[in-house]
């Protein structure tokens, strides 16, 4: 019988079996239609990246499986769209296990017409792939993977979540199993290193060398597993790790006790392998165990949401899963009961509790009409409100899914961190070959433990040491562990960040601009004094259908004003146009009005003396002002407290507004806030910020996130004020979702703390390995004690990343 070997799986058959193409040789059809597909695209190098490794054979899947996924529940379910109107999905891709499946696979789809993105993270196999669905349906994208061996299903965090569980409970038992072992090998140690001193005869010195071998095998080969796998796919991707530390330095020590045990001379170190074994992975357990409590605040988040609603359907009240709910839907909400998704009240008024957003403890009342936010409670009444946002973009959701992406990302910090713990391990391996070389042809006699040892042993045991006591896991873990932490404080204190990046760069901001109207006042605009210089009725009309055509804060507090005091009614105005940072012009008849500030005024040659120190609104018919009013707009409570943090900090902070000199001088003296500018446009703040950028400054802009949106986009940091109603997710690097100025306040000072824990963790990292690796090179720390050193520096840096969460 004569064994061949498919040209594209690798697999060997019997030859009689393949299917025979000229020199080629295929064990099914789904190999030989890859193969030409690979050809045919120009990917047949992927074969050289492939190696030796085995494939599996390609799947053999019937077009009623893919039906599911371009069905329009499935979509709704696991898609959304990106700011570009795009498609986006989460992937799991199975039988990825090399590089080189991750090559092919980015490979394959970014030839595939439709696919704008795709990215796949190796460790977790999760692809994020953007497409335009117009040109290609997700049946397509999965047929596609499909067709080249690998498999492809939806990411579902629930999934996710489960098997993490799992993962957890079999790291449990394998420590349990580690930990058993090793107190009875400890015991048998007190035995063997007590004779080793009062005489012990052969015979039960033996003994014991095999009660543990018998107790030490479990422990290295099912506890330890975890390493042999960590270790096998780094070396399947050329990359030495700590598992492969870990395992190569418990492995040798184990087979030179084989040796002993089966008569050569010298002593036997099962308890070092044990230990090796059990301490490292503790170690790593506790590491999951912090992780767990950083990552926890997510959790609750999510457990928060009511899991279905009430929705009113013909009359009738039907039970529906959240995923159901239908932007149209009416749901019934009563007293206790949280929001489930956003929407407009249309029957019934009452009082919500809006703490998980916005951190505020009063009662916010709202009446028909209002907007009400997912997450929130309804405390003492019941009303019908009309679902405005399904679940997957209202706004407790879009928080979850910031949470989550900041989770999963790096301060910039970290690529050093990765870059110094990728080139530690093979360091390492060299500096312990050097080391058994150097004590074994050089005969060297150091150390407090190697009376009555031979040469090779002397050699052998240090060189173990040096694998088992550096720690590129501490290295490895500084930035994460700690960005993990910082991010789950922020959180709590209702600060959403992006990505953990920002953490770094809001720690070492240089300069913040502000915005004056709703970030360092309460935005909260009123009418303060009002002039009329007509008395036509028909001007109050004019001035209300110009006020109505505006969603800016001034003509909404004006308009709120005449509402109140006067008796209107809406005209059909015409050519109404914006004119930028300066308000509005408009036609109605043969007359032109205008409703703005004094700049307006003067750029239609209007002359009007009164300028006043507050925010002002004038109003004028064909270029006569026939009223004028003044507004109030409060200074926050906090924002003094945080000017004067900002600039105990070294920060230099800066005041950017649209309204008139006078406002912005007052506004400024009061906080102290010695560089402002007024009268400016919204290019003129993005020119501003954009100036400082490129003088080298590291600058971070907080603005309302809408009217500010052009220079949030030019600075480092962009920070949306504002509660609930007002945040703009789209345009932030950091959500703010309170008001508050304390919380910009807290921003800075998590962010400062966080990095500064990530650069002692850094530190205390690169020292360790500094001091105990040459103190190992030199005989003095046997393995047993390497281990427990080393998984004691991971755990310090565990444990000061939580310090974070202290006050």
């Amino acid at each position: 019988m004569s064994i061949v070997e498919c040209n594209h799986c690798h697999l060997s058959f019997d030859e009689k079996i393949m299917i025979k193409e000229n020199d080629l040789n295929f064990c099914c059809g789904g190999c030989q239609n890859v193969y030409h597909i690979l050809k045919s695209e120009n990917l047949d190098s992927f074969y050289e990246k492939l190696g030796n490794k085995t494939l599996k054979a390609p799947l053999q899947v019937s077009n009623r499986d893919l039906e599911k996924f371009d069905s329009q529940n499935f979509l709704d379910n696991y898609t959304s769209l990106t700011k570009d109107g795009f498609t986006q999905i989460d992937l799991i891709l199975e039988g990825i296990h090399c590089a080189a499946c991750v090559w092919l696979n980015e490979k394959i789809l970014y030839d595939t017409k439709g696919i704008i993105e795709a990215n796949i993270n190796f460790t977790t196999n999760k692809a994020r792939i953007i497409y335009n669905q117009e040109l290609l349906k997700l049946s397509e994208i999965i047929k596609k993977i499909r067709s080249i061996g690998y498999n492809a299903y939806a990411y579902d965090s629930s999934v996710a979540d489960e098997q993490a569980s799992k993962a957890k409970q079999d790291y449990f038992i394998r420590i349990m199993v580690a930990v058993v072992c090793t107190m009875n090998i400890m015991m048998l140690s007190v035995g063997k290193y007590t004779g080793f001193f009062t005489g012990m005869s052969a015979e039960v010195k033996h003994m014991i060398h095999i009660a543990e071998f018998i107790l030490t095998t479990p422990v290295l080969f099912y506890s330890g597993f975890v390493f042999y796998k960590g270790a096998y796919f780094g070396i399947k991707n050329r990359m030495v790790n700590m598992d492969l530390l870990v395992s190569s330095g418990a492995t040798m020590t184990y087979i030179y006790s084989l040796f002993i045990l089966f008569g050569a001379k010298g002593e036997s170190y099962f308890d070092s392998v044990s230990m090796i074994i059990t301490f490292v992975l503790i170690g790593k357990y506790l590491e999951v165990i912090g992780k767990k409590s950083a990552i926890d605040t997510l959790d609750k988040i999510k457990s928060t949401i009511p899991l279905e609603a009430l929705v009113i359907q013909n009359g009738q009240k039907i039970v529906k899963a959240l995923n159901e709910l239908k932007v149209g839907d009416i749901i019934e909400l009563k007293i206790g009961e949280k929001v489930p998704v956003d929407g407009k009240i249309i029957f019934g008024s009452a009082s919500f509790d809006e703490s998980s957003l916005t951190g505020e403890s009063l009662p916010v009342f709202k009446n028909i009409g209002d907007t009400l936010f997912s997450g929130t409670v309804i405390l003492d009444s019941l009303i019908h409100f009309e679902v405005t946002k399904d679940f997957k973009n209202s706004t407790f959701s879009s928080i979850v899914t910031l949470l989550e992406d900041s989770l999963n990302s790096k301060p910039k910090i970290q690529t050093l961190a990765n870059m110094l713990s990728r080139r530690f391990s093979i360091t390492i391996l060299s500096i312990a070959l050097a080391t058994f070389l150097v004590w074994y042809f050089f005969g060297l006699d150091l150390g407090f433990y190697f009376e009555n040892t031979n040469q090779f042993e002397r050699s052998f045991i240090t060189a173990v040491s040096v694998v088992v006591i550096a720690c590129p896991c501490a290295l490895a873990l500084a930035t994460p562990m700690a960005s993990l932490v910082g991010i789950s404080e922020l959180a709590k204190k209702s600060l959403l960040f992006k990505e953990a990046k920002y953490i770094e760069t809001l720690a070492n901001a240089t300069t913040i601009v502000f915005d004056k109207t709703g970030t360092l006042t309460k935005g909260e605009l009123e009418v303060s004094s009002a002039e009329f210089f007509s008395k036509d009725e028909e001007d109050i009309n004019l001035l209300y259908s110009l006020l109505d055509s505006s969603t800016h804060p001034v003509s909404l507090a004006v308009k709120k004003y005449i509402e109140k005091n006067y008796e209107y009614k809406s005209l059909a105005l015409e050519d109404i146009k914006n004119i930028e940072a300066k308000g509005l012009s408009a036609k109605y008849e043969n007359s032109e009005i205008l409703g703005g500030n004094i700049a307006l005024l003067k750029e239609f040659e209007i002359n009007f003396e009164k300028q006043a120190q507050t925010t002002q609104y004038i109003f004028a018919k064909d270029r006569k002002v026939i009223a004028n009013f003044e507004l109030k707009d409060e200074i926050k409570d906090d924002a003094k407290e945080l000017i004067d943090y900002l600039k105990e900090q070294n920060i230099s902070v800066t005041m950017l507004t649209g309204d008139n000199e006078f406002v912005a001088s007052n506004v400024a003296k009061t906080l102290g806030i010695a560089n402002f500018q007024a009268n400016l446009s919204p290019k003129q703040k993005a020119d501003f910020v954009r100036a400082r950028k490129e003088n080298g400054e590291i600058v971070v802009m907080a603005g309302d996130g809408v009217n500010d949106s052009v220079a949030l986009s030019f600075s480092d940091v962009a920070i949306a004020m504002g509660n609930g109603a007002d945040i703009s997710m789209m345009v932030s690097d950091i959500v703010l979702l309170s008001s508050k100025l304390k919380s910009l306040k807290d921003a800075f000072i998590i962010s400062k703390k966080t990095y500064k824990h990530i650069k002692q963790n850094l530190i205390f990292s690169l020292l360790y390995n500094a001091l105990t690796i040459p103190i190992a090179m030199m005989g003095y720390i046997i393995p047993l004690f390497a281990a427990l050193s080393m998984s004691l520096s991971s755990l310090v840096v565990v444990f000061n990343s939580l310090r974070i969460k202290l006050k």
